[in-house]
């Protein structure tokens, strides 16, 4: 018999698009999970068509074949090859989640304002933890410059609200703290230090909080230093245990260019049936995924089309049937990115048990975007990246190619999404994106381009993906690199990088 409930979803879905459920669907069976890509369907079969249309029942079974036949194939089965003697297996595992907290929001311009003097006041003691680095004395409030005649030196710290070019080729800022607001004028001289200063205003972003020292003139102040809260050496952490960690990103499962093949083929490997660097495989110990685990539904303009699985739990039905193969034990980490089905806004719950149905192992952690998480006293910020888009917009000399350049410039910065509107925020009591904690390794996906840079002895990596090259990639000239990992041996302190195309 059919499901009445079911049928009647999709007549209420339809209804007001011009399509009409034919009386003879009344002993069709919809299944429930599929509404979602019954729906897409049926509106895409009827897009052209001018006037009424009917969907009768052969139509109907038509379309429930075609969504099956097109769903991603069932993963390979993987077994432990016998001859494969992990070391990891034998060690204890040695973790810790500091989950990014997730808070609740008005949303109104009371929670924005909280939200931007949270990230002033923390970034602010980073700034002055810095100081010694600045030629002039404590900063001062905004509000106090109006007491200082010119030529007085002054030092402010501040968020910027905005930049422009004079005509004269000058770059005038303008920044606020909690008291007031400033001008602040970067000199186009010909000096070698003008030129210098210069060119670092030109990297400066809307809403990142800074320090600058110079002097009064007027309405204004010429900057002759910046200082950013930057972060401090960071001494590698070592482990006494020889395990490692493995990082990946952005599976796309559901997406007709999701790589099965290959992403079976790095299964395999974990269970020591694949490929070479074996003892490599049996060291890991720690899994971290880095969001866009789906592809999600409804994410971009006619998504539908690029979709092999246009259903979002039977898209997380098939991620937890090829995750499951992963051994138990090792544990894996698994956040969010902006394909996955939980609030767009940043921080991100971790995936739900609704979305995972009866999915459940032990050695299995949904965990916020972002997290920061200490493996065998190796510490990790994990985070999705979807902030890498605005700021390799923003800052000259970025690019997709590079995004490890970019996940630096966010390190100085001291915010994983310095650039407020560049991705959707939570504006909560607490900026919960500001980087309070200095990692050993800042991880990142999202841009689909492997990249790896050292900065102040932080690792930072950027993780490809799983997914082939898509329409839009090609248009916008940007090469992917799917199919490659990277693994962090902890105790000898160094990566390996993979290929699985191979």
């Amino acid at each position: 018999m059919p499901d009445i409930e079911t049928l009647g979803r999709l007549i209420e879905r339809l209804s007001g698009s011009g399509i009409l459920i034919s009386s003879d669907l009344s002993e069709v069976d919809i299944p429930q999970s599929n509404l979602d890509a019954i729906y897409a369907r049926v509106i895409e079969k009827y897009t052209n068509s001018n006037g009424v249309s009917v969907l009768d029942k052969s139509t109907l079974i038509g379309i429930i074949d075609s969504i099956v036949e097109g769903k991603a194939p069932i993963p390979i089965e993987v077994r432990q090859s016998s001859d494969f003697k992990p070391l990891a297996k034998d060690v204890h595992a040695s973790f810790k989640i500091n989950p990014g907290n997730v808070e609740r929001a008005e949303g109104n311009v009371a929670s924005f304002v909280t939200y931007f003097r949270d990230r002033i006041a923390r970034i602010r003691e980073m700034i002055e933890s810095r100081r010694v680095g600045m030629s002039s004395g404590a900063p001062q409030n905004i509000d106090t410059l109006k007491n200082f005649t010119d030529g007085r030196e002054v030092t402010i710290i501040g968020m910027i609200l905005g930049m422009s070019v004079t005509k004269k080729g000058n770059i005038l800022m303008k920044i606020d703290d909690e008291t007031d607001e400033a001008k602040v004028m970067f000199m186009n001289g010909t000096s070698l230090a003008a030129k210098e200063l210069y060119e670092k205003s030109r990297t400066l972003v809307n809403d990142e909080v800074i320090a600058i020292t110079g002097k009064i003139s007027g309405p204004f102040v010429i900057a002759k230093e910046i200082l950013w809260p930057d972060v401090p050496i960071k001494m590698k952490n070592k482990s006494d245990e020889d395990v490692s960690i493995a990082f990946i990103s952005d599976l796309h499962i559901g997406s007709k260019l999701f790589m099965e093949k290959n992403f079976t083929n790095f299964i395999k490997w974990l269970n020591g049936e694949y490929g070479t660097k074996k003892e490599l495989a049996g060291k890991v110990k720690y899994l971290i995924i880095g969001g866009d685990v789906v592809d999600g539904i409804g994410i971009y303009p006619n998504q539908d089309r690029d979709l092999a699985i246009l259903d979002i739990y039977e898209q997380y039905r098939v991620f937890t049937d090829i995750i499951k193969d992963v051994p138990d034990y090792i544990e894996t980490f698994i956040i969010p990115g902006n394909h996955d089905a939980v609030q767009r806004a940043e921080p991100q719950p971790a995936l739900t048990e609704s979305l995972l149905k009866e999915f459940k192992q032990n050695n299995m952690h949904m965990i916020p975007n972002p997290s920061f998480l200490t493996l065998h006293n190796t510490e990790v910020l994990v985070y999705h990246g979807t902030s890498l888009d605005s700021v390799i917009s923003a800052i000259p000399g970025m690019s997709y190619a590079k995004p490890e350049l970019a996940m630096l410039e966010i390190l100085k910065r001291r915010h994983l999404s310095p650039i407020y509107g560049g991705n959707i925020i939570v504006p909560s009591k607490t900026d919960n994106l500001v980087i309070d904690r200095v990692p050993n390794i800042l991880h990142m996906g999202h841009i689909h381009k492997n990249g790896m840079t050292s900065y102040h002895g932080v690792d930072i990596i950027n993780s490809g993906t799983w997914q082939d090259r898509t329409e839009y990639q090609i248009i916008q000239g940007h090469i992917p690199t799917p199919g490659i990992i990277q693994v962090y041996e902890t105790k000898e302190q160094r990566f390996s990088t993979i290929n699985f195309n191979k």
